[in-house]
């Protein structure tokens, strides 16, 4: 019986906020399976804001979606179909085979992961892409040190809740950015973060943030950009130190975003800025995930999950991402194991 796949493929480039016509829903046969591949169903979809940079048409560091073709992204699924001697079915893989229903996939091409170490989504985030980029973003270039203060922007994302753990684990003083009072009980209550500044309630930010950071900021884990962080860089400390993560606030700008300029800071605090993204450590992927394992296990890190049902509402969760309603990692579900035990 030939399987029918559901796929959404990007059916034009969007200027400012993806809508409905940037999104079109496909359906195409599933391709015969040939040996040394493996046909997976979907289980689970990751929506991330770096997906809206590759939806434009410009250089960066990695290649621009292709129009008329799906959506690539962090995918878990279950093999359904093997003709390859690395996999059987059942067995639960991850790799970036995205907004589809089915893959055929090369044996080399996923990676095979273990449900009874930790809930598969995890694999997605805090053991996945988005908590390696907060592994080497705070630990590589932020190097947190006890007593020192760091900020994070996006604090109740993936990346940012998991990096300010990181920084507690390490002793420092942590300060979350979010934008509200759910997101910031998360923070302080859950996550053992400080102090929160709701970004939107607040009438004086900039007064916000020195009331939660007395001794000024050693480390700024920065993953909005925008106005938020043009108000922390008034706040650094001399050496400071900016991992350059996301700029979410810009994303969806028709026009160039301009700011305050930066440089005269950055000479004046001798402070260090730098962009990074998780690829850039990709020989080291196994350090970071041996550390991020041990410390789940441990109970010092934790984590919070958005999940929404329905293939059909992924791109509606893809937005939802610039609406701030996400609270820790948002995926979407769309579909069940068939042979889970």
């Amino acid at each position: 019986m030939t399987r029918v796949n559901n796929q959404i493929i990007l059916a034009e480039r969007p200027q400012g906020m993806p809508g409905s016509d940037t999104f079109q829903f496909v359906k195409k046969d599933v391709e015969d399976v040939k040996e040394g591949q493996i046909l997976i169903k979907t289980l689970y979809v990751s929506v991330d804001p770096y997906m809206r940079g590759r939806m434009a048409n410009v250089e960066s560091y990695v290649e621009p979606f292709k129009l008329g073709e799906v959506i690539g992204g962090g995918s878990i699924g279950e093999v359904i179909e093997s003709k390859s001697d690395q996999f059987t079915e059942g067995n639960v893989v991850t790799g970036a085979f995205g907004w589809q229903e089915y893959y055929v996939a090369g044996e080399n091409e996923v990676r095979q992961i273990d449900p009874s170490n930790a809930p598969v989504t995890t694999n997605l985030h805090i053991l996945g892409m988005t908590g390696l980029t907060a592994y080497f973003g705070l630990l590589d270039i932020g190097t947190p040190k006890e007593g020192e203060t760091v900020v994070i922007s996006g604090a109740a994302g993936s990346v940012g809740s998991t990096a300010g753990q990181i920084a507690k684990i390490k002793g420092a003083r942590v300060v979350g950015i979010a934008g509200s009072e759910e997101k910031i009980s998360l923070l302080k209550d859950e996550l053992n973060f400080d102090e929160g500044i709701n970004y939107k309630t607040s009438n004086d930010i900039k007064e916000d943030l020195k009331q939660a950071c007395p001794n000024g900021v050693d480390v700024y884990f920065d993953n909005v950009g925008g106005e938020i962080s043009d108000t922390v860089m008034t706040q650094l400390n001399k050496y400071a130190r900016i991992p350059a993560c996301g700029a979410i606030s810009a994303y969806n700008m028709e026009e160039q975003d301009i700011g305050p300029r930066v440089q005269q800071t950055l000479i004046k605090k001798s402070a260090l800025m730098q962009g990074f993204i998780v690829g850039n450590y990709s020989e080291r992927f196994k350090e970071g995930a041996k550390h991020l394992g041990q410390w789940l296990q441990e109970g010092k890190l934790t984590y919070r999950e958005t999940i929404k049902e329905g293939f059909e509402n992924i791109p509606e969760a893809f937005l939802d991402l610039f609406r701030g309603k996400n609270i820790g990692k948002l995926l979407v579900k769309v579909g069940e194991r068939e042979y889970e035990k």
